[in-house]
């Protein structure tokens, strides 16, 4: 294998505030190489002190139609990924989390995004007084086996957010009640 290289070239072809289209010219010559540049986030794997996973319910313009999925989102201009998913986890649920790991970072789709997904694991959750989930989220909680089975059905299917939970699993934090 060759040694990687840089592009010669890096444009922004379009911006929006939720991505950047960029053209990566390799070589002199070459057609541009097209990625989008878009904000790492946090997912976080979430266990309610009986050890339920707690999942949200939402619906997803892009797919139109509601989906199951396990708190998350961008990681804001400052912010580490904790804080970032600590931060999401009260706005998405309106429970906070005693400990929170970060397992370490994900790369959603090395061939066409530049960002990372940051896999988290919440322990010790408890509700914040007066904190209601954001509007339009409806959380869920479920045991292990029960997300297990929706993953089978085809009712958890985020790919995502599968791979923190088998990042979970590999590293011995997926409970089994």
């Amino acid at each position: 294998m060759s040694e990687p290289r840089n592009p010669i070239r890096t444009a922004v072809v379009y911006r929006t505030p939720w991505f950047e289209l960029l053209a990566k010219t390799m070589e002199d010559g070459d057609e541009p190489y097209y990625s989008l540049r878009l904000p790492d986030y946090a997912a976080m794997l979430a266990y309610t002190e009986d050890r339920q996973v707690l999942c949200v319910r939402q619906y997803r313009p892009a797919l139109e139609r509601y989906t199951l999925e396990l708190p998350s989102g961008i990681i804001d201009p400052g912010e580490t990924p904790e804080q970032a998913a600590r931060r999401e986890l009260i706005e998405e649920t309106g429970y906070e989390a005693r400990d929170l790991e970060v397992l370490g970072p994900l790369y959603p789709d090395t061939g066409r995004l530049g960002n990372r997904i940051w896999a988290c694991v919440a322990t010790g959750l408890r509700p914040v007084q007066g904190r209601e989930p954001e509007p339009g989220i409806e959380v869920q909680s479920m045991s292990v086996p029960e997300l297990l089975q929706a993953t089978a059905q085809g009712r958890f299917d985020h790919a995502l957010h599968l791979a923190v939970v088998h990042m979970a699993q590999v590293r011995g934090l997926l409970y089994n009640p």
